[in-house]
Parts: C-alpha cells; structure tokens; sequence
C-alpha cells in the first residue's frame, strides 16, 4: 500500500497549537462516549481525528524551525514543541481508547456505568418534539451555564456533526452525547427529552470477584489523567511551579495505580477460562497513565524553566476550553458558602480544579469545603462559563443614593 504524501502548508503556528489541544481534548471525551455507550461511528471519529493530529503536528514542527534564528529563539520553541508533541501523545492515548470498541475488546457494564458517575462524565439524550431545544441554536441555549453540559457531537438520522458551535441548530430526533459534572445530567436529560428525568436502574449480574476494586481504580486513573493536563495547562499559563509539582506528584500515583491494577488482573486471569475478557481494562489504565504522562511533559517546561513563548499563553486562552484564575474577595457572595451549595459546575459550567488558601494548595477541592476571602480559584470550562463564573464570584454593586 502506497502512503499518502504529506506536504507542508504555511500555518500560524498560534492557530496550530489551538487546534491541536481542542482536538486532542475532544477525542478524549469522543473515545469515552464510544467506549460507554459501544458506538463504532464515534470511536472511527476519533481514529480520522488521529490522522489529522499526525498531519498538525509535522505542520507544527516545520513551522517552529523554520521560525527560529537564534539560540534564544530556539529555546523558546522548544517549549512549543513540548506542548505539541503531549497533545499528539494525548490524542494518541484516545485513540487506544477507541480501538476498545473497534477490537470489540469487552469493558464490564459495571465500569461503564461506574465512568458516568465520573468527576466529568458522558451523557447522551435524543431530543423529543416537546423539548425547548428544538429549532434553537447552541448560542441560544448557553447549555454551559444552564446545565453545566456542553454537546460534544450530535447524530442526525445517520449523520455526525462533532464539535458543533454556538450556530448549531438542533432538531427534533437529534442524538446528542454531552460532558460535564454529573450533577448537570438530569437538567441536561431533561431539557432535551422535555419530561421529567428518571434515571434507569442498573440490572446486571454480579461480575468477576473483586470487580468494584479495578473499577475504582480505573475511575479514579480517568479523574486524575483528566486534572493532570487541566493543571499542566494552569502552571503553563500561570508559570506557576507549585502546580507543575503536583502534576509530577499525580504522574507518580497513576503510575503506581497502573500497577496495581495489573496485579488484580494477573491474580485474577488465574480463575477465568478466558482471560483475554480483561484486555480492555489494561488497555483503559495504560491509555489513562499515557494521558497522565503527556500532562507532565507539558508542566515539565516549567520545572525546568523553560522560557515560556508568548503563543503558548496565546493558545491555552483561545482555545475551546480555557483555564481561569480568580481570587475571592472579601465582599464576594460565594464566601462562606461550600461548592456543594454553590453547584458552580451546573451553575456556570466550570469545573473548579484546585483552590489556593494561604500558601497552600488544595486540588480537586470536594464538595464539603467552604470559600474563604482570599481563596485563589484555578477552574477550566467554556469562555462562556469563564463570564459565568466571575458574574458569580464578583462583590455586588451597592446603590447610590441619589440627592
């Protein structure tokens, strides 16, 4: 078989950046919609979504060399690179994602169903002729802020739109596959089948001996993966070390994670009569660590002081899913209220991925802990919920009296 010629095309190295992180990140979230609801069309998605990374990516290396004169320029371009080659390494880990699904490589129920109770979960709902969402575009629904939920693809009949924008009008019959915080679910479900939401009852038989234990594992390696390269982006972003050690600290733990869930599986291969049932959980856990790993070589250009080029800062804030920081104020109405009464995932669509108090920091704050003035708060999610966010944080404007 002949291979296809690749030829190189002038590109801003700015809007290649760009694109290779919201692709990346969007074929993570397409290859665990595959994997949790066993569809081939989306995990073939991600597959053509590979090949065009591969393309970005040699576009991306041409650029940066041809760019470079100096020394200092080359340094700084070595950061670029970096940043480049972990999105190719996550886009590659979400393609082993979805060969689970074209190799038909088997994933327990139990775990499927355990990945929509996730930190950032999958969810997919077919639009009824009663919902408010017929004939309205994304712009018009702000699905983010209403729902915490933003649609990742939709199937029409038996056409795909993956990535759809806020000009996306949606019809009655469309099939949509959305992400966010789980709380956000039965609003999402909801608004799109124009009743009340009734989750169904999970009915399987008890699986293998010990199931929950790798199930929680692999849960947890998904979460971990997912604030790793959330907070490589931050210490990117912020040049801020403290957050690069963390994600060297979380790389670490998947590590070990990953091992030991190799060793449920080997001890128990040895009670099965066929084994080859648990490829796909040492297929998840590796593609998960892949993830964890490609997170670490990007915060890695802080450890090591790498001066950050200013198109990096560029593309993490123009990119799909941005990364903001906002500090808490003494007067801000979110003060002394916990994240459990705030719902800011559902409330603005924001995902808040750690909390700075005093010189230290907190990462995946949980639900129990309460805001404090002076809280420093690192959060991911749509530009729309970024507005959100800080709409909710900010002081409230008293009145003048007027005489």
């Amino acid at each position: 078989m002949k291979s296809k010629e690749v030829k190189y095309t002038p590109r801003n190295l700015k809007d290649t950046l760009i694109e290779m992180k919201d692709i990346s990140e969007l074929m993570v979230d397409l290859a665990y919609s595959a994997m949790i609801y066993d569809d081939v069309d989306i995990a073939e998605e991600v597959l053509y979504l590979e090949e065009k990374m591969n393309l970005l990516d040699y576009q991306m290396k041409i650029t940066a060399m041809l760019s470079a004169r100096r020394i200092e320029e080359a340094e700084e371009m070595s950061g670029v690179l970096q940043v480049a080659d972990s999105s190719e390494t996550i886009a590659n880990a979400a393609g082993d994602i979805a060969k689970i699904v074209l190799r038909d490589m088997g994933i327990p129920l139990e775990l499927k169903y355990a990945l929509r109770e996730a930190e950032e979960t999958v969810v997919r709902a077919t639009v009824s002729e009663k919902s408010k969402m017929v004939n309205k575009t994304l712009g018009d629904l702000e699905l983010d802020t209403e729902t915490g939920m933003t649609i990742i693809a939709l199937r029409r009949n038996h056409n795909w739109i993956y990535d759809p924008n806020e000009n996306t009008k949606i019809k009655e019959g469309d099939v949509l596959f959305a992400k966010g915080h789980d709380e956000g679910i039965p609003l999402f479900v909801e608004l799109a089948i124009g009743r009340k939401y009734s989750p169904k009852k999970i009915d399987y038989e008890p699986g293998l001996k010990g199931l929950k234990q790798a199930v929680d594992i692999i849960v947890d390696m998904k979460n971990m993966a997912e604030l790793s390269v959330g907070l490589s982006y931050s210490a990117i972003l912020f040049d801020n070390e403290d957050i690069a050690h963390e994600v060297k600290i979380l790389e670490s733990e998947m590590d070990s994670m990953k091992y030991e869930l190799q060793h449920w599986v080997l001890e128990t291969a040895k009670h099965l009569n066929d084994p080859s049932q648990l490829r796909g959980l040492l297929h998840l856990a590796n593609a998960s660590e892949t993830i964890s790993d490609a997170g670490y070589g990007i915060a890695d250009t802080v450890l090591r002081d790498i001066e950050t080029h200013p198109v990096i800062t560029l593309a993490v804030r123009g990119s799909d899913e941005v990364i903001t920081k906002l500090e808490v104020e003494d007067c801000s109405p979110i003060v002394g209220k916990t994240f459990k009464d705030l719902k800011l995932e559902t409330e603005t669509g924001v995902h808040i991925m750690a909390m700075k108090r005093n010189n230290r920091w907190v990462y995946s704050p949980s639900d129990r802990t309460t805001v404090q003035s002076g809280d420093v708060l690192i959060a991911r999610g749509t530009h729309t919920g970024e507005d959100a966010l800080i709409d909710v944080c900010k002081c409230p404007v008293e009145e003048e009296d007027n005489y």
